[in-house]
């Protein structure tokens, strides 16, 4: 497993939400720094970014109301794994600490990366779904490796990452990841 934080959200060519999870410590990775894409739902996009944002909505949303109810049955969100990815579909589980013991739960990454964020929660990705589908951080414009104080990598600026990673999202389908 590998501890991951949410890049951010994007859209791909038909304008579909992806959450970008990049892996928190490149250096111990072996190759080129990665970046795993996982296709979402435009109301879990919402979320994440308004999690990631630590904004409120005006009303609480069901990942809000979810956290809430965690709460007050006493249950907290221990970690998030991204456990597998099966002809395109990715798989997550949620690790609860509750009063009666630790808890396991099947859940849609999009949920657990939104339950994690406002818990605060780590999140893992398994070995197998980051070398199966993720792709070069360059691709997402990120590439921290051999990058101090803000120096441009490669000598490339942020617009010629954006467009590249533009480029990308514009040749990639989900089924691209079928496993």
């Amino acid at each position: 497993m590998v501890q991951v934080r949410v890049l951010g959200i994007a859209l791909d060519a038909s304008q579909q939400h992806l959450v970008l999870l990049k892996p928190l410590d490149d250096e111990l990775e072996p190759g080129a720094p990665r970046v795993l894409p996982i296709w979402i739902g435009a109301q879990e996009a919402t979320s994440i970014l308004i999690a990631l944002e630590g904004e409120r909505a005006p009303r609480p949303l069901s990942h809000d109301l979810i956290t809430t109810l965690f709460a007050t049955v006493d249950a907290r969100i221990e970690r998030v794994d991204v456990t597998r990815i099966e002809s395109g579909t990715f798989y997550a589980e949620l690790t609860l600490t509750t009063p009666s013991g630790r808890q396991v739960v099947d859940a849609r990454p999009s949920d657990a990366v939104a339950l994690a964020l406002r818990a605060a929660a780590p999140i893992f990705v398994a070995d197998e779904v980051l070398d199966d589908a993720g792709i070069p951080a360059e691709f997402a414009g990120e590439d921290d490796g051999g990058t101090e104080g803000g120096r441009a990598d490669e000598g490339r600026d942020d617009e010629a990452k954006l467009a590249e990673f533009k480029e990308f999202l514009d040749d990639v389908d989900p089924e691209d990841f079928q496993g």
